[in-house]
């Protein structure tokens, strides 16, 4: 796994934190899971809170790994795969609406939208990574598909968003022709999998402390606390 990662270092309210203390956090995720941006912007929030000085690495994760190409209807999808209806559907997208609206993430919800395969985008993650751009690839994966509507499992499309983030787009569409970084990609899965990821997100903190879901900032900002205290 690449160990480059996203730094972020904030120097309001430090809680008396020891800044001099790097925090690994580890994030397995998928693009396609709105908590995962949800949870991650609300982590994102909490440690601007704390002050804390951490390392960001992401970690890939399929929701659906069967998805074929072409996609499904997302809200058939959810509904024939966890047997809710078209009401409850319609109530996970308010909830998640006013949730990113909290922490700065516009959801832009339509009946037109698709869940996608996603194996393509957590290879072009996997290439971004020793350039120092998968963090920002990542955040745009997360807007083009949950605000702008895109299709994440398209080569195009995959490749614009990597242009846009300053990485080359013709090489981009090469990675994603040949799947160089396919197996790569399947074995680090495989790995969160036989370690008891089996939903996202998963956060991992400093390699041992793994807490699942979206947990809100209050609660983020005293996970970092404590084990920055050393009392987790």
């Amino acid at each position: 796994m690449s160990d480059q990662a996203e730094s972020h270092q904030s120097n309001d309210d430090t809680m008396d934190l020891d800044l001099d203390n790097v925090l690994q956090i580890d994030i397995v995720s998928d693009v396609v899971c709105p908590w995962c941006i949800v949870g991650y912007k609300q982590l994102e929030k909490a440690i601007e809170q704390t002050g804390a000085s951490v390392v960001i690495k992401w970690h890939p994760f399929e929701l659906n790994p069967d998805m074929p190409p072409e996609g499904e209807n997302l809200r058939e999808h959810i509904m024939r795969k966890y047997g809710s209806s078209a009401q409850d559907s319609e109530a996970a997208r308010e909830r998640l609406t006013g949730l990113g609206a909290d922490v700065g993430f516009p959801f832009r919800w339509s009946d037109e939208m698709r869940m996608a395969n996603t194996f393509k985008a957590h290879q072009l993650l996997h290439w971004a990574g020793p350039s120092g751009k998968e963090h920002a690839l990542k955040m745009a994966l997360f807007k083009a598909y949950f605000h702008d509507g895109k299709n994440p499992g398209d080569d195009e499309t995959l490749a614009d968003i990597a242009e846009g983030v300053g990485l080359d787009r013709d090489e981009a569409l090469s990675v994603l022709a040949d799947e160089r970084f396919g197996h790569a990609v399947r074995d680090e899965e495989a790995f969160w999998v036989r370690n008891g990821i089996h939903g996202v997100p998963a956060v991992i903190f400093e390699r041992k402390h793994l807490v699942s879901g979206a947990q809100g900032v209050e609660n983020y900002a005293a996970i970092i606390r404590q084990i920055a205290a050393g009392e987790a």
